[in-house]
């Protein structure tokens, strides 16, 4: 397969009703359906991996991810409460500085920058659930929705084993400390049943602190994701050709989170992954990559039954 590179990472500025900046890059042609790629809590548009995107390019589709707010070269609120978890978790979300919708917000703004009017929406982890409140927010921006080890927000799905980070504590502020502490997050995140490739992650976990990691960027995120609550009853009403990806052995959101979502969603397709934990390793680029290539290809060609 041919290498297709990236477009030069740009910055689209007065993004959405928070008129933020938001760093985006493309690949493939502008003439395939695009497809636009959303990243989870504490994660950069790089940690959808070159390699991926270029498998879904070679399979005629265009690529657009980007820097969520509070992540790599997007805005930042660094201004903004310190997160409050166990104020949050007892039901008082007070110091969220936003939620998923803000952050839906974000990435339909960044389309109206780039003049689309619709795309392929792909969302991993907490990028999975913006995903879903963007379809539910402006269906007809979505032409499919694919969400990939991620949930719905019911409290009593999709919930994380904590005890297996247990013995990391907080990211430090070196740089080489950073990326031991942050390839050993990798490595308990990673698909048990393939190959970590610490050389790889330590690589991509320096390039992670040099765009500007933010671990209270990381902390409001993840108390936007208990401010904006359960999605199922929303998820019902979705009238969107949707694909739900899931890890049988993923530590962070467990599958039940996946399997609601499918549940949830009238007419979605459920796709369990024998192994794959919550990562996107490289022996599994190709079939995930053909899984979104059939549903982008079956929706372009509104296949899909009507509810």
């Amino acid at each position: 397969m041919a290498t297709v590179a990236a477009m030069p990472e740009m910055k689209a500025l007065n993004v959405g009703p928070s008129g933020i900046e938001i760093a985006y890059e493309r690949f493939g042609e502008l003439d395939t359906p695009p497809v636009l790629l959303i990243m989870g809590a504490g994660a950069q548009m790089i940690n959808w991996p070159d390699g991926f995107c270029q498998e879904l390019v070679a399979r005629g589709m265009q690529v657009i991810r980007f820097d969520n707010r509070d992540a790599g070269r997007s805005t930042h609120f660094s201004e903004a409460p310190v997160p409050d978890f166990t104020a949050a978790m007892a039901g008082d979300v007070s110091t969220a500085s936003y939620t998923l919708s803000d952050m839906a917000g974000d990435a339909i703004g960044l389309l109206d920058v780039l003049g689309l009017g619709s795309v392929h929406v792909v969302g991993a982890s907490m990028g999975g659930m913006i995903a879903q409140v963007v379809a539910l927010e402006a269906p007809d921006r979505v032409r499919s929705l694919t969400s990939m080890m991620s949930t719905t927000g019911a409290p009593d799905v999709g919930q994380a084993d904590m005890s297996v980070f247990a013995e990391l504590g907080r990211p430090p502020q070196d740089r080489d400390a950073f990326v031991e502490w942050h390839v050993r997050a990798m490595r308990i995140a990673a698909s048990p049943k393939f190959e970590f490739d610490a050389a790889a992650a330590a690589k991509q976990a320096g390039r992670i602190y040099d765009r500007g990691y933010d671990i209270l960027g990381f902390h409001r995120q993840g108390i936007a994701v208990l401010a904006t609550g359960d999605l199922t009853p929303r998820l019902t009403r979705l009238r969107v050709p949707t694909l739900v990806v899931h890890g049988t052995a993923d530590p962070l959101f467990d599958i039940s989170g996946g399997r609601a979502t499918a549940a949830a969603i009238p007419h979605a397709e459920l796709v369990t992954v024998d192994g794959m934990a919550h990562s996107l390793p490289r022996e599994l680029w190709p079939e995930l990559a053909t899984h979104i290539a059939r549903l982008v290809n079956r929706a372009e060609a509104d296949t899909v039954p009507d509810a």
